[in-house]
C-alpha cells in the first residue's frame, strides 16, 4: 500500500503506476490466454513424502496438458501453513497453486493465530486423492499388535509417535488414539513424512504414524510393521492389516484427502480452467493407477464440493481439538 504524499505530483505518479499495476493483473488473469506462463505447484511439505509425490505425478502431466512448464515448489514447515501463507498472499491468476492434505482443515484448530484465513483468503479448485495413514513399527519392536502397543503405553511408560508435523492428519490420529485408549503416547512432530519416517527407521522414536504412500515401500522391505490402518476400513493395498476401529475403538476414523488452492480473488472461469484440466488428468485410468500404485485412491468435485469440504472439516476439526485439548506443540 502507498504511503500519503505530500506532492501532488508524486501522488499523481503512483496513482498511474497503480492504474498500470491493476492493468497488467487483469491481462494476467485474462481466461482466454490461460495459462500464458509458467506455473509453480507449491508444497506445503519437503520431497520425499506423499503430498510431493502426488503433486509431481500431477505438475508433469499437466504441463503436457495447458503447455507451460509446471515447477513444484516445496515449502516445508508449520504443517504446511508457511507454504499456505505463500499462495494466500501470492497474485490471485491462477498461475500460482496450493498443493495441500487435510492438515491444511486442521490447523485453524490447534494454530491460535494463523498468518493468513484459512476458510477465505484461498478457494478450492479440486479435490484430487484421499488416503488413511498407517500405524507401524521398526521390524525390530517386540511389539507386534495394536493391542500391545496400548497395553505397552500403558504401563506405567511414555511411547514416542513420530508424525509428519504438528496439525497433520497422522498427529491428529496419534492424539485420536490416545484419548480413546487412555495410553500414554508422546507425540515427536517433524517437518515432513519422509524426516519422520527416517527418524522411526532409525529407532529414534518407537512407533510411525505416516501416509499409506510413505509407508507401503518399508513394509514390503520388512523394514517396518503394521499394526493398524487409521481409516475406517482396512484398505486394498494393505488387505491384512486391520483398521483401528475393527480392533475395538469405536468411532476411530482419520483418512487425508488431498487438493488444490488458489488465492480467493482468482476468478472464477481460471479456477474452472484449472479444474477442468486436472480433474482430466485424474480421470485417466493410468494416472489412477499410477496414483493407486503409491497408495492414494483418486478422487475428484467441482470447486464448490471441495470449498465445502475444507470448511465442513475445520469446523470438525475445530471440535474435536476442543474436546481433544489438542494444540500445537
Amino acid at each position: 500500500m502507498h504511503k500519503s504524499l505530500i506532492r501532488w505530483g508524486r501522488t499523481a505518479c503512483a496513482a498511474l503506476l497503480g492504474i498500470a499495476g491493476l492493468a497488467g493483473q487483469v491481462q494476467a488473469a485474462d481466461p482466454a490466454s490461460f495459462p500464458d506462463k509458467p506455473m509453480r505447484m507449491i508444497v506445503t511439505f519437503p520431497p520425499g513424502g506423499g503430498t510431493d509425490a502426488l503433486a509431481r505425478v500431477i505438475a508433469t502431466e499437466l504441463s503436457q496438458s495447458v503447455g507451460q512448464p509446471v515447477v513444484v515448489d516445496n515449502r516445508p514447515g508449520a504443517s504446511g501453513n508457511i507454504g499456505a501463507e505463500a499462495v494466500a498472499k501470492s497474485q490471485a491468476d491462477g498461475l500460482t497453486l496450493l498443493v495441500v492434505n487435510s492438515s491444511y482443515a486442521i490447523n485453524p484448530a490447534i494454530f491460535r493465530k494463523l498468518p493468513f484465513d484459512a476458510r477465505n483468503d484461498l478457494k478450492g479448485v479440486i479435490l484430487i486423492a484421499s488416503t488413511p495413514s498407517v500405524i507401524a513399527v521398526p521390524a525390530s519392536s517386540k511389539v507386534r499388535t495394536l493391542g500391545e502397543l496400548i497395553e505397552s503405553a500403558k504401563a506405567a511408560r511414555q511411547v514416542s509417535y513420530a508424525s509428519c508435523g504438528n496439525g497433520t492428519p497422522q498427529h491428529f490420529a496419534g492424539e485420536l488414539l490416545r484419548m480413546s485408549t487412555n495410553a500414554n503416547l508422546v507425540h515427536v512432530p517433524y517437518k515432513g513424512c519422509a524426516p519422520a519416517l527416517t527418524d522411526v527407521l532409525g529407532g529414534q522414536v518407537e512407533v510411525s504414524i505416516n501416509t499409506l504412500a510413505n509407508t507401503v515401500p518399508h513394509l514390503k522391505s520388512s523394514k517396518l510393521r503394521a499394526l493398524a490402518v487409521t481409516s475406517k476400513d482396512r484398505v486394498s493395498l494393505l488387505p491384512e492389516v486391520p483398521s483401528v476401529q475393527e480392533l475395538g475403538v469405536s468411532g476411530y476414523d482419520v483418512d487425508q484427502w488431498f487438493g488444490f488452492l488458489v488465492p480467493a480473488k482468482t476468478p472464477p472461469a481460471i479456477v474452472d480452467k484449472l479444474n477442468a484440466a486436472i480433474g482430466k488428468i485424474v480421470a485417466r485410468a493410468d494416472i489412477r493407477q499410477k496414483l493407486a500404485d503409491r497408495g492414494f485412491a483418486a478422487a475428484t468435485s467441482t470447486p464448490d464440493e471441495f470449498q465445502r469440504i475444507i470448511r465442513v472439516d475445520i469446523d470438525r476439526f475445530e471440535q474435536a481439538a476442543r474436546q481433544m485439548g489438542l494444540t500445537a506443540d
